[in-house]
């Protein structure tokens, strides 16, 4: 039984280990960008960058918005770590191999997360670019990143869920917000499986448990980032409206320009975000 355990150690280690041989970088923030955002990756400047090709363990990224490539560097003045494209459940992948990125950041140094996503708004008040905060979700992707043998020098067996996304930085970006004159919406983000997108009776259901926003990203990385207790944020843009009695036929293409309309404010907000986050010792 504690094999499994002992490996995913040893896949922590191999990963870890390879990087350091590029940068002896300590950051204690790491960001993952979603689909369509990658213009905050350029705002870094970067001191390496590695393809994902080349450390261990990693799975390589098969969407085409997703460049494959893990960025260290500095932003805002501070020591970053990024990773410009995610894996997603429905690439094949296991949610173990989804979310052992957020494993190896966290062995090099990363005690706060920010993670990004496009997604479809299902709040009937929101509108294609807004961005939205996320202040809770709920994971119908029908798996959880933590089955299996729990590795207690990780994290617990049963990690608290009570606050998954860190209320401070909630309240410090609605802040930020204030001061730039950015429109902030907040709310509940549902991840599915995908790669289909949903129906108009799925849309249906999933206002009426309390969705705000839909994707088929975020929620397992930020359960792994909160077994590990680290701290985390994280930020949707809207990038078309789920609304069932106006559904229309939407393309990748579309959601990519959708990003990119909104992606400049939600790169101001995350770099003065972590332009304000406290220095850890």
């Amino acid at each position: 039984m504690n094999r499994p355990v002992s490996l995913l150690r040893q896949h922590i280690a191999e990963a870890t280990e390879v990087i350091r041989l590029t940068t002896s970088m300590r950051p204690s923030i790491g960001i993952i960008l979603g689909t369509g955002l990658g213009e905050l990756a350029d705002r870094i400047e970067q001191e390496c960058a590695i393809p994902y090709e080349n450390i261990p363990h990693f799975p390589i990224s098969t969407v085409e918005s997703h460049h494959g490539r893990l960025i260290f560097g500095r932003l805002a003045g501070r020591d970053v770590v990024a990773m410009q494209g995610r894996f997603h459940f429905y690439e094949g992948y296991t949610m173990q191999q989804i979310t052992f990125p957020v494993r190896v950041m966290h062995a090099l140094g990363v005690r706060t997360l920010i993670v990004s996503n496009a997604a479809g708004g299902l709040n009937p008040l929101f509108r294609r670019g807004d961005l939205m905060v996320i202040v809770d979700h709920i994971n119908l992707m029908g798996d959880n990143p933590l089955i299996g043998p729990n590795d207690e020098t990780l994290g617990p067996r049963f990690p608290d869920m009570s606050e998954p996304y860190s209320r401070r930085l909630i309240a410090l970006a609605e802040d930020i917000a204030l001061e730039l004159r950015l429109k902030l919406q907040k709310g509940v983000y549902v991840a599915l499986t995908g790669p289909s997108l949903e129906t108009r009776a799925e849309y249906r259901f999933l206002r009426l448990i309390g969705a705000d926003a839909v994707g088929m990203s975020t929620v397992p990385e930020v359960i792994v980032a909160r077994h590990m207790s680290m701290e985390v944020f994280g930020l949707s843009i809207i990038t078309d409206e789920c609304f069932p009695d106006a559904l229309q036929p939407l393309s990748l293409e579309e959601v990519l320009q959708a990003a990119r309309t909104a992606e400049p404010k939600m790169t101001q907000l995350i770099t003065e975000l972590v332009a304000r986050l406290p220095a850890t010792p």
